[in-house]
């Protein structure tokens, strides 16, 4: 169980890494490419619609063919696509290949996931999956310290042939570690019609919709942030690529603190009452952000000061909306898991190139994406009104509770 989980472990890693690690080298990007900031975060655009729509695709396929080969096949892919990105010759180029990572890299994450439903339940799953969003989490501290060393030593092109080096190692690990763990009696025969009826169904629950979109929104929010940070911190703070990764860096640190934290705070105060406080938190200080970047104030100090207390709050919104989102659909978690993750990625890459419209030398359009996110992502909740939480029974005597439930 040690080398199967090392091994779903190391293909989850891979999927931060080739978000993350190139993004010191936007700056260099843009030059190299003769390309504007908005054209170099389309490549993040297309790395997450690639993602999207991996997920809501290779899932379905593997509960219907076996894990195995589909796993093997996406992991063949993306070291294909990496050593292919770099040896991109064009922008266009560039963002057609990211795509394919993205679309290739995504059976590693939703193939993985399933695997550990095959073989283990309960606690230890739970153990698990603790286990692949740790190494999750460990990405965005990791990935642009290792990626602003290459992008200064060998350039951007070295970022990835760095990365086409780890989906290699993450294919070789899937070869020797990764069994077939879905039975050919436990597999589905259903068509594209039958997973289009589920998905339908979950969608049909209100408050399911609800923390779907406040998780969806949170995580575009992150994305507004990934896509524009290499050039807040060089571009309008002034730093060097090795000093902006190590800031990039330390925010990622606060958030993967924060999870740890939220995970022992949930049992005491329940995932609603967490989700609205970090809600509450991600309004108030990209409200404030927008604010001292629009007065042209904007300093190192202040900036970390309230990105931090930004990304508490989106940690504590995505661990908490995304298990609302699960419990409400237990009847067709495996839909109601791929239109969440499908939305993520959806909402994300749509708000990646927008942060760049206003040019290399300004954080406005980036703290602006962030606060309208962190406002609609509030304003979701709203869909939640009046549902009965579940596995909690209502009180007879509210009316609007006995209407939910009926």
């Amino acid at each position: 169980m040690f080398w199967l989980t090392a091994a779903l472990g190391l293909l989850a890693f891979v999927t931060p890494l080739a978000t993350d690690m190139y993004l010191p080298a936007f700056p260099h990007l843009t030059g190299e490419l003769h390309s504007s900031a908005s054209g170099i975060q389309l490549t993040l655009t297309a790395f997450l619609l690639g993602m999207g729509l991996g997920q809501l695709l290779i899932g379905p396929l593997s509960d219907r063919f076996g894990r195995r080969v589909p796993l093997l096949a996406g992991a063949a892919v993306m070291v294909t696509a990496s050593a292919l990105c770099a040896l991109a010759p064009s922008l266009g180029v560039l963002v057609v290949l990211r795509f394919v990572q993205g679309f290739s890299g995504s059976a590693g994450v939703v193939i993985g996931r399933a695997v550990i439903t095959d073989v283990t339940s309960g606690d230890r799953a739970a153990r698990l999956f603790g286990s692949l969003m740790t190494l999750t989490g460990l990405g965005p501290i990791v990935a642009p310290m290792v990626g602003a060393a290459l992008t200064e030593s060998t350039g951007w092109r070295g970022v990835f042939w760095a990365l086409t080096g780890v989906s290699a190692l993450a294919l070789l690990g899937a070869v020797i570690f990764v069994p077939e763990s879905l039975p050919d009696g436990k597999r589905h025969t259903g068509g594209p019609r039958d997973t289009l009826r589920a998905m339908r169904g979950v969608l049909g629950d209100r408050a399911y919709l609800g923390y779907t979109l406040s998780f969806g929104l949170a995580f575009a929010m992150l994305f507004s942030y990934i896509a524009g940070s290499a050039f807040l911190f060089q571009k309008v703070l002034g730093l060097s690529v090795g000093h902006a990764s190590l800031a990039f860096a330390g925010i990622g640190v606060v958030g993967t603190l924060a999870s740890m934290t939220g995970t022992r705070l949930v049992g005491r105060y329940g995932p609603e009452r967490l989700l609205r406080t970090g809600l509450g938190t991600m309004v108030a200080c990209t409200a404030a952000l927008c604010t001292v970047s629009l007065a042209g104030a904007l300093t190192l100090p202040l900036t970390m000061a309230l990105l931090c207390p930004v990304f508490i709050g989106m940690r504590l919104v995505t661990a908490n909306a995304g298990a609302l989102a699960m419990a409400r659909v237990p009847h067709a978690s495996g839909s109601g898991s791929a239109v969440l993750g499908t939305l993520q990625s959806a909402l994300s890459a749509l708000m990646a190139p927008l942060v760049g419209l206003g040019g290399e030398h300004t954080a406005v359009p980036m703290f602006l994406g962030m606060a309208i996110c962190a406002a609609l992502s509030s304003l979701s909740l709203l869909l939640t009104r009046g549902a009965v939480p579940v596995g909690v029974t209502a009180p007879a005597t509210d009316p609007r509770r006995t209407a939910a439930r009926t």
